[in-house]
């Protein structure tokens, strides 16, 4: 019997679970600090770091985990907020250390890139994987776990940085993503015309602070919009944004011949882009995506990614990481340099 447990604290979630060889996943839990954000209308990193010791000391507590039957500790040590990282990072090694087991480092997007496997083992390479989430938006090809290259990214905002951005415009509450998906479904389609920057550009990045200006000076110069002018504008702007991601994600697709696409991040919990994706992208192509639990920032996919790195790599990992105890933290670290 295997078991990893996985510890993210890239930014303001502190999330700790177990995946097992034979059951899958047995624990996943979850801290958000959104009340505590949510009046700021976006994550205060000092105060987004400072929860994390608390919050992983009530999970260990409250579910009682009984640490001898951990094989291996998986933790993130990149990208990310630096104070938030470096919690996750110490408690990990510093556990690791004290029950005499290795620990493993994890990068937090090759996490969500292969994320999409925990639940579909029958995915194979090559693919391409189209991250999504508050801090990266890139589109990655892959031939094999460990081996990556970004194809496209964004140029200015992430995705979830101009969903954010957008609903602030808009007088919506923080988080962005979440909000707009929901209330797009009450907008119509047709009253405003948005610009779909690069959208027809020969490379595969992406921008999307021109769409956001326009959004503000459009609201600068409307002083009376309405509510169900706030419903059609977050339409059209998720429109935009949908049709921007089928572009790029088909470029990419045929550009490299590859029939697999994942699609992970944390705004891929937004089931209308998912539905689109799936709607307009070629039947022929493989599409698969995490379950709704594990497309937000979590621990799963930390664990697992420890648990295929270690124990299904080659063996002398296991010796490279026994007895390594030294700190190795990179806030902003690249999945090409894996």
């Amino acid at each position: 019997m295997i078991r990893v447990l996985g510890i993210e604290t890239s930014c303001d979630d502190t999330c700790i679970s177990i995946y097992d060889d034979k059951k899958g996943i047995i624990l996943n839990t979850n801290i958000n600090q959104n009340k505590i954000h949510h009046k700021y209308d976006g994550i205060v990193p000092n105060l987004a770091s400072d929860k994390h010791i608390n919050n992983i000391y009530k999970i260990f507590k409250k579910n009682k985990i009984n640490f001898k039957k951990i094989s291996l500790i998986a933790y993130t040590n990149g990208p990310g907020l630096f104070g938030s990282l470096i919690t996750g990072v110490y408690i990990g090694k510093s556990l690791a250390y004290s029950l005499n087991i290795p620990s493993i480092p994890i990068n937090h997007i090759e996490a969500h890139m292969i994320s999409p496997m925990i639940n579909n083992k029958n995915i194979k390479f090559p693919l391409i994987g189209l991250i999504i989430s508050g801090g990266h938006t890139e589109l990655i090809r892959s031939y094999k776990i460990g081996k990556y290259k970004i194809i496209g990214k964004t140029l200015d905002n992430s995705l979830g940085q101009t969903f954010d951005k957008v609903a602030k415009i808009l007088n919506i509450k923080f988080p962005g993503s979440k909000i707009i998906s929901k209330i797009s479904k009450y907008g119509k389609l047709g009253k405003y015309k948005f610009p779909k920057p690069l959208i027809n550009s020969k490379d595969l990045n992406f921008s999307f602070s021109g769409l956001k200006t326009h959004i503000y000076y459009l609201i600068k110069n409307n002083k009376n919009i309405t509510i169900q002018d706030r419903f059609d504008i977050s339409r059209e702007f998720e429109n935009s944004i949908i049709n921007i991601l089928i572009n790029k994600s088909i470029k990419a697709l045929n550009k490299y011949k590859i029939n697999t696409l994942l699609i992970s991040g944390g705004v891929s919990k937004n089931e209308n882009i998912i539905k689109s994706l799936r709607k307009n992208i070629n039947k022929k192509i493989n599409i698969y995506y995490p379950k709704k639990k594990i497309r937000t920032d979590n621990s799963i996919m930390i664990a697992y990614l420890g648990y295929i790195k270690f124990f299904k790599n080659k063996k002398e990992i296991y010796y490279k990481y026994l007895n390594n105890l030294s700190i190795i933290i990179n806030s902003k670290c690249s999945i090409n340099n894996i």
